[in-house]
């Protein structure tokens, strides 16, 4: 359809007909079988505003999209199609790795492709949009969506949110098997105060700038259709009524002309934050703002044409609105065919498809991160990866589980995955390995409370918690195979339902039923290789000091067993990076590598030091820093070199080098980094930012020359007065694997010539 008919088609519509446009409704208003991620006790939806709202969220299945849309649209006064919208977060059916093990991957055009690869297996079954990419940076492992992003750096989660973005959507989201993205939360969702879920966020405006809008922007500039509303307050205002944050940084500053949703009843919540007065309040303050859709309450639906008439808001205001929505179906092509890409026989072909799962076992092991790997003292060699002759028991209830994808895989079905037991079955020689339980999956008082509060129909078995008999049975079966074993895999770590939305945490340590199998076992046979699973960074202090080798490996999703023990037999050499830094213990939150310089920093004389920025108790730095990731090669790489020492003038870049050599024995690839840091500025600067990504792949005794390129624009920075610039002056500049590193050089950027 034109603009021109698509104007013309708005102006024939009724006042109450462009508002309804703005109404999305709970899927289960018309399927039983919908996915609620939000309460709806609230909401009672009319017969008028059901057959008219714009917009549905929830269901997915090709056969039912097509029934609810072929009656909608009869019974619609301009036949107007309706969008189906789904959070699809890491995958459909074929469920790849959560977010933040995707950002463990440091790969972008993989990310990308596991992007594509959803919208493929959505688009085939009737969905339009999805809720997707988070770009929200998090620093603080106790919120439990940490999961949901890809970390705590500015710089990966902005290539990271664009990857996503272009995945989803390709060139446009009206091509065949693609759907429009959403960037999400808008804005700085991921610093709620205290960690805890929906809670405000208090930030000064450089700090949001600097740190938190980029991401969002990145996905913004790679043309994501819609954005959505954060649930938070920012600065005490919530964002769904926030006309500053929408109207002057989304909309003028970022340049943002699509189509704004709020998230689940955020627009109610205003009046439960203490901003609004009552639902008329809260309805003006968002149109106002500039949210289009009104998701999951009546609030537009009930007041809006009514406030129009009254003269309270224009009918403008309205019509920007309901143009935006009607603009975003267009450019989905809905009007010449509203299944779009709906196919029944397609969804036999497409979801979990031999190509999909290879994708999902190619994302799943490249995002393990190795974080320990000690030499065994009698044999000489490291632990991993497992000798094919060893005897080994693979210990602890993620052996034999299959939820390995995270609760924000809402169609994800643990029947599809395969579990560790079954890829050891099949990939290892079956008289040499041992399986056992050995221990529930969580305390049974944290079973308790998420029944009560997720779903009162969780079974036992649902929580991964045993009786007291089963309990002892099931230990004492393990701790026999850790004893006839040379060697222990131990799989640990968090039910995936202790992370997620609404699942933070206090207590980011081992679910305490786990971590004392551990220390029976250890006891044991201390030739221990433990695999962590969770949704966030934990506290693995006990952990690391006891295993001799640690393997990070997240919520992998469907493919995650295979790929898991493609790691543990070096079928695959891991590479993964941590994305995110993992704490020393919980009372170093937040903690992060580009934080700013102290005025009193203990520069490593942590013994002598007193009046200084620390801990008494504990070190400064977490237990593994971000970037941070081994091998089963070894690299070296050299001292960094320069093209030259200055940028300004006519010299408008320079060059930095290095040369990465495999030292070691196998094939291996390194993720390369390049960090910078701005020594003294008109405002403090991080000690390192990451400014630049290779990842290289080397045989044995190979080496490659890895050149980055440094440009005055990765200078740049907030000032104090918010404009974004560069200042003369000298800088530091490091190549390495990890943001550990002191190994750097320095160049200076040239004051330019006033003429």
């Amino acid at each position: 359809m034109t603009d021109k008919k698509l104007r013309e088609l708005l102006n024939d519509m009724t006042l109450e007909e462009k508002v309804n446009q703005l109404v999305q409704i709970p899927g289960s208003y018309y399927d039983k079988n919908a996915s609620v991620t939000g309460g709806i006790e609230n909401s009672r939806f009319s017969e008028t505003q059901r057959s008219q709202a714009g917009s549905i969220l929830g269901i997915t299945g090709a056969k039912t999209l097509r029934q609810i849309q072929e009656t909608y649209m009869e019974n619609h006064p301009h036949h107007i199609p309706l969008l189906f919208m789904l959070d699809v977060i890491h995958g459909l059916r074929t469920i790849f790795p959560m977010p933040l093990a995707l950002g463990a991957t440091f790969d972008p055009n993989l990310v990308e492709l596991t992007a594509q690869a959803a919208a493929r297996e959505s688009a085939v079954s009737g969905i339009h949009v999805t809720f997707a990419p988070m770009a929200d940076l998090v620093r603080d492992a106790r919120w439990g969506r940490v999961m949901e992003s890809t970390g705590e750096d500015t710089y990966l989660n902005s290539l990271m949110t664009a990857a996503m973005v272009s995945g989803f959507q390709g060139n446009h989201p009206g091509e065949p098997e693609r759907i429009a993205a959403c960037v999400k939360h808008f804005a700085a969702y991921g610093k709620p105060e205290g960690g805890r879920e929906y809670s405000n966020v208090e930030l000064s405006e450089h700090a949001l700038r600097e740190f938190y809008l980029p991401a969002y922007e990145s996905g913004i500039r790679a043309g994501s259709e819609l954005v959505m509303a954060s649930f938070n307050t920012l600065n005490g205002i919530p964002s769904s009524g926030n006309h500053w944050l929408m109207q002057k940084v989304l909309r003028k500053e970022m340049g943002f002309d699509g189509v704004l949703i709020s998230d689940w009843a955020s627009i109610e919540e205003m009046i439960h934050h203490g901003f609004c007065q009552d639902e008329k309040e809260a309805a003006k303050k968002a149109i106002e703002a500039g949210v289009d859709i009104d998701m999951a309450t009546t609030i537009y639906a009930n007041h809006l044409a009514g406030m129009v008439k009254s003269g309270e808001i224009t009918e403008a205001c309205i019509d920007e609105a309901a143009y935006r929505v009607l603009r975003l179906k267009n450019r989905l092509g809905l009007f010449e065919n509203p299944f779009k890409d709906g196919d029944e026989d397609k969804e036999k072909e497409v979801i979990l498809s031999g190509e999909h799962r290879a994708l999902a076992r190619k994302a799943a092991r490249e995002s393990v991160v190795l974080l320990k790997n000690e030499k065994d003292v009698q044999t000489g060699k490291k632990l991993l990866p497992v000798n094919s002759e060893e005897i080994v028991a693979f210990i602890g209830p993620y052996v034999q589980s299959k939820g390995l994808h995270s609760t924000w895989a809402i169609k994800g079905r643990a029947e599809d995955a395969v579990s560790i037991r079954e890829a050891a079955e099949e990939n290892m020689v079956n008289e040499n390995v041992m399986f056992a339980c050995g221990c529930g999956m969580m305390n049974r008082d944290n079973g308790m409370i998420l029944k009560r509060h997720i779903d009162e129909t969780l079974t036992e078995a649902d929580l991964g918690i045993f009786d007291e008999q089963t309990e002892k049975q099931i230990e004492r079966e393990a701790l026999e195979a850790a004893a006839k074993a040379s060697l222990v895999v131990l799989c640990l770590g968090e039910h995936r339902l202790l992370s997620g939305e609404a699942a933070s945490r206090s207590d980011i340590g081992i679910p305490m039923v786990q971590l004392e199998l551990f220390r029976k076992v250890s006891e044991v046979n201390p030739r221990i290789v433990t695999v962590i699973f969770g949704g966030r960074p934990l506290d693995l202090r006990e952990i690391s000091e006891k295993s001799m080798a640690v393997l990070e490996v997240w919520l992998p999703g469907t493919e995650g067993g295979n790929a898991i023990v493609d790691v543990l037999t070096g079928a695959y050499n891991p590479s993964g990076k941590l994305p995110v830094s993992f704490p020393y213990s919980v009372g170093q939150i937040p903690v992060h590598y580009n934080e700013y310089a102290t005025g009193r920093p203990l520069n490593g004389k942590e013994d002598i030091a007193f009046y200084r920025s620390r801990y008494l108790d504990i070190p400064n730095h977490p237990l593994y820093p971000f970037g941070y990731g081994l091998s089963y090669t070894d690299f070296v790489i050299s001292p960094v070199e320069l093209s030259r020492k200055t940028i300004g003038g006519a010299e408008k870049s320079l060059k930095a080098f290095v040369t990465v050599k495999n030292a070691g024995s196998r094939k291996g690839t390194e993720t390369v980094q390049l960090y910078i840091r701005d020594i003294a500025a008109s405002v403090v600067r991080p000690v390192k930012e990451l400014k630049g990504i290779c990842k290289v792949t080397l045989e044995q005794g190979e080496e490659q020359k890895v050149e980055f390129e440094i440009t005055e624009e990765m200078l740049q920075f907030h000032d104090a007065d918010g404009r974004l610039t560069s200042e003369p002056g000298s800088y530091l500049l490091w190549i390495d694997n990890s943001s550990d590193t002191e190994a750097g050089a320095e160049f200076a950027l040239e004051r330019k010539e006033h003429i």
